[in-house]
């Protein structure tokens, strides 16, 4: 049974989606700005007090005035070893003590690092300590890249001694005279070889997955296969591809006989996109449906789904979700969300607790023309299942495995003996 063409288009469609996703914000061309005091007129003091404003406006916890210029205050006596005090603790006064102490600089190249410095520091300083940073043009670059699963360094054909493009019939071809010399390796390196063979060829020789490394230089995600009557999904990471990844391995398995249960295992997975979450969570329970909520500066805010339902979903009748302690950010949401709603039993061990939102943001005051900065700030913080902030406790499992009579207790929450054993030999 093929995919449906109009369930292919849907799950396209979102993968679009997801690659405009949440890290994804195009720098505003420069405008001249009105300064908001006299200070500012210093295109350096701007360029701190850019990232000033946008802390006050997007950072998830609200700042108050005097906490923001304080926090400025000693990021900058930090950064040019000084001891200055603020004239008044207030917006104001922060452009004001920045414009004494940058005006001491002795050249534009010292004024330039002592700004970014002041932001580096001050960015390291707030909460969650050290998840805020100052990002270069590249850093950024580097930033979406990872989250879109893209690694650029890396050459599948290149592993394969092909040029780009090469057909399918030519990768077969390659990994058999790769293989055949490399199957009696016994140095670590030639092994090593070996593996990355092994590994573009399973990317180059499957159409799908061929046509979205072509494109985009996209990865797979996601690991597939069938152990008894359960179909078992490894999601190592979340990418723009992994929507589309599952429905197809979904509709693969649809031809298999008595397939009635579901492993998702989220163990390693460092998330993505949090776009992610309301088109896959949506594809189990439907559209418009109430997901999760977000919480940024005093307020919950609701996400909902965005995705339709994927009818051959309704055959898994029970669906394990498999964590560890690696388990991260949006793959954390998920195994809340699914454990809020009593869509899947959590097995493994308590997630990482990464449970921010980042973002970028441009900043559009500019002190090197050979350079633009954005910065990666925390927007929202997730929500366990409970309410409780994801951040520093992680999501528990239902069945932990660090419980020496772990195995026993997976009765209590699934009922079919099979998936049961499916879970089981997934942690021998």
């Amino acid at each position: 049974m093929k995919l449906k063409k109009d369930w292919l288009l849907v799950i396209s469609v979102s993968t679009l989606l997801i690659i405009s996703g949440i890290y994804l914000h195009f720098h505003a061309p420069n405008i001249n700005p009105k300064y908001q005091t006299a200070a500012e007129r210093d295109k350096y003091v701007r360029f701190d007090m850019e990232v000033y404003d946008e802390i006050a406006k997007v950072y998830w916890q609200k700042s108050k005035d005097s906490d923001l210029a304080n926090l400025f205050m000693l990021s900058v006596n930090k950064a040019a070893n000084t001891n200055l005090s603020l004239s008044t603790s207030t917006r104001a006064g922060t452009a004001e003590l920045l414009s004494k102490i940058f005006s001491e600089a002795t050249s534009t190249e010292s004024k330039k690092q002592l700004a970014i410095n002041t932001v580096i520091i001050a960015l390291y300083n707030i909460v969650p300590v050290g998840r805020d940073q100052l990002l270069s043009q590249k850093q950024e670059t580097e930033l979406r890249q990872n989250v879109s699963n893209i690694n650029p360094s890396k050459d599948l054909y290149g592993d394969l001694g092909l040029a780009k493009g090469a057909d399918i019939n030519e990768v077969d071809q390659a990994y058999k005279q790769k293989t055949s010399e490399l199957k009696n390796a016994t140095t670590s390196e030639a092994k090593a070889e070996l593996e990355k063979v092994k590994y573009s060829h399973s990317v180059l020789a499957d159409r799908d997955s061929k046509s979205f490394y072509d494109e985009a230089k996209i990865e797979p995600t996601l690991g597939k296969k069938i152990i008894g009557s359960t179909l078992y999904l490894d999601l190592s990471k979340i990418s723009p591809t992994t929507l589309i990844e599952l429905a197809r391995a979904v509709d693969n398995a649809s031809t298999t006989k008595g397939l009635n249960s579901l492993i998702l295992d989220l163990r390693g997975n460092i998330g993505g996109s949090l776009d992610f979450l309301p088109n896959f969570f949506g594809l189990f329970v439907g559209k418009d449906q109430y997901a999760f909520d977000f919480y940024q500066q005093g307020n919950y805010i609701p996400e909902r789904t965005v995705q339709s339902k994927f009818p051959e979903l309704d055959r898994f009748k029970e669906i394990v979700i498999l964590t560890d302690n690696m388990t991260q950010s949006t793959a954390e949401l998920t195994t809340a969300t699914f454990k809020k709603f009593h869509m899947a039993t959590i097995v493994g061990q308590t997630t990482r607790g990464w449970g921010t939102i980042e973002n970028t943001y441009p900043i559009n005051t500019e002190i090197d023309p050979t350079e633009k900065y954005s910065l990666l700030l925390v927007n929202s913080i997730t929500l366990r299942e409970d309410n409780q902030p994801i951040e520093g406790r992680g999501v528990d499992p239902d069945v932990n495995i660090r419980n020496p009579n772990w195995k026993n207790e997976l009765s209590k929450f699934i009922k079919s003996q099979s998936l049961i054993e499916a879970v089981k030999s997934q942690f021998k």
